[in-house]
């Protein structure tokens, strides 16, 4: 159960820069706050329940690194951000080191 959570704090992780980022927009400042509060409130909370069983390097690594995958991804797709093959390698590399310290623990 302890993974399950893992996964779902790295995605309430997203969640957060969204909600910052849609601040920017006057008419959508106080949805991304509400966002942006509610995601952190829910990825500290999956993560606490996480690291009961998982240790903490591992639990925050992967944590952050589904945090930085799929903030990376929203913002390509949903924002039109920039993405070049070294940005999409870079993600790569940020995926497999999780994967990485998943199989050695």
């Amino acid at each position: 159960m302890a993974w399950f959570y893992l996964l779902i704090a790295g995605f309430f992780e997203i969640g957060w820069p969204i909600g910052y980022k849609l601040t920017a927009q006057p008419d959508l400042r106080w949805m991304g706050w509400s966002i942006a509060l509610a995601s952190l409130t829910l990825s500290a909370a999956f993560l606490w329940l996480a690291q009961r069983d998982i240790p903490i390097g591992t639990a925050y690594a992967i944590w952050t690194g589904i945090g930085a995958a799929g903030t990376f991804l929203v913002g390509v797709y949903f924002f039109n951000e920039p993405a070049s093959l070294m940005r999409y390698f870079g993600v790569i590399l940020i995926v497999s080191g999780a994967i990485m310290l998943k199989l050695a623990s």
